[in-house]
């Protein structure tokens, strides 16, 4: 019977804690999404067969956004390019690297039918240990590091499309705001 009561108490916790979480809007980190409005997109980039290219499609379609060729009533993403650049952190006694610094950045622009453009960018920040007697595992590290960057970024990318929602509702909002005043100075006796 105190096993019962036990696990009662338990599952009634879980179901209280859950609907308050609900109830204030909690959504988990991996919840970001585009626009609702957007529900068709097309991907041009800098090379078409890039990683971050593929990622960004992928993201995409996680986001059950449909990909479709460019057109000027479809909005895009055009991935401008990347770059990786790494500074040294530290250094060993004998003046060589110890630990290294690896930036990430991609920028890229959103263009949006009647909204117009705007211009990103996604940054990831690493840093990693530069040992000079282990090349090989040093170069599989940065190449796994630099790998990583470009996911996180292509999910970075996807919460900044988030951002354009509140964009979107204040040129509607604008839209329907200017269409009100025309028709109230249409309707206005001369």
């Amino acid at each position: 019977m105190f096993r019962f009561k036990q696990k009662l108490t338990q599952a009634s916790f879980i179901l209280l804690l859950s609907s308050l979480l609900t109830a204030c809007g909690f959504q988990l980190r991996g919840e970001y999404s585009v626009p609702e409005d957007i529900t068709a997109i097309s991907v041009t980039s800098y090379d078409k067969y890039s990683k971050i290219t593929r990622l960004v499609k992928e993201q995409l379609r996680l986001s059950q956004i449909e990909l479709v060729t460019p057109n000027k009533d479809v909005p895009n993403i055009h991935i401008i390019g990347e770059t990786i650049t790494d500074r040294t952190l530290s250094l060993y006694q004998n003046t060589r690297a110890a630990e290294k610094e690896v930036v990430y950045e991609v920028n890229y622009r959103v263009t949006v039918p009647d909204l117009g453009a705007k211009d990103f960018t996604a940054t990831m920040t690493r840093s990693y240990l530069d040992n000079p007697l282990s090349a090989l595992a040093k170069s599989a590290e940065r190449k796994l590091i630099e790998d990583e960057m470009r996911e996180f970024s292509a999910q970075q990318m996807m919460r900044q499309m988030a951002r354009l929602k509140t964009e979107i509702q204040e040129f509607e909002e604008k839209q329907h705001l200017e269409e009100s005043n025309s028709n109230t100075q249409d309707n206005s006796p001369s």
